[in-house]
């Protein structure tokens, strides 16, 4: 009998250190995937931060916080919707762009609607590829070897870009939220620096 109880006795410590042992494991886990979420998240602040500004000394891929471009493509599909036809939200873009810099004009030689509905068109296939940092560089190096003829500068860009982010606070109002404008700003930052130094290293 005092053998038997002596045997329950152990089985019993046994199966606490068991318990013990697996829940240290499961805290452990749960500190790690904490660990390396938070980490993520702050690459992916500093990502954010550093396409505040045009970055043309180098063309990698980017990954954007899940929650900024979900917020960029959200205004950009409001944005189309708000207009009467994708001609027109071309000719919206094309407009705001050239209205804040005539100078730019000279640039294309192209014919008005037609420029317009490229502006709409790149930058639809920009936005819809944010998701994919791959899919994102291949579409953005394909569209800067389509613009080698254009000498593009980082001042260029920066009109560019203001010209986009003015257009859609005035036409978006409140649904342009800070996440929206920050993945914009990233976006044609990253772009705009991918245009000059594909045109640097390659024209």
């Amino acid at each position: 009998m005092g053998e038997e109880l002596q045997e329950e006795t152990e089985l019993v410590e046994e199966e606490e250190e068991e318990e013990e042992a697996e829940e240290i494991e499961e805290t452990q886990e749960g500190e790690d995937e904490a660990a390396a979420e938070e980490a993520g998240d702050t690459d992916q602040a500093a990502v954010v931060a550093k396409f505040k500004e045009v970055q043309d000394k180098e063309f990698v891929e980017v990954r954007l916080p899940a929650d900024v471009v979900a917020e960029a493509q959200q205004v950009w599909t409001a944005f189309i919707n708000s207009a009467s036809s994708r001609e027109a939200a071309g000719e919206a873009i094309y407009a705001a762009l050239f209205d804040s810099a005539p100078s730019l004009q000279s640039l294309f030689k192209t014919a008005r609607s037609v420029m317009a509905m490229r502006f709409m068109n790149g930058l639809n296939s920009i936005i819809s590829a944010a998701t994919s940092p791959s899919a994102l560089k291949v579409t953005v190096e394909t569209l800067g070897f389509q613009h080698l003829d254009l000498e593009v500068t980082v001042p260029r860009v920066v009109i560019f870009r203001d010209a986009i982010i003015d257009l859609f606070t005035m036409e978006m109002g409140a649904r342009f939220t800070n996440k929206a404008k920050l993945g914009f700003v990233a976006l044609l930052n990253y772009v705009g620096g991918a245009y000059i130094y594909i045109r640097r290293e390659y024209a």
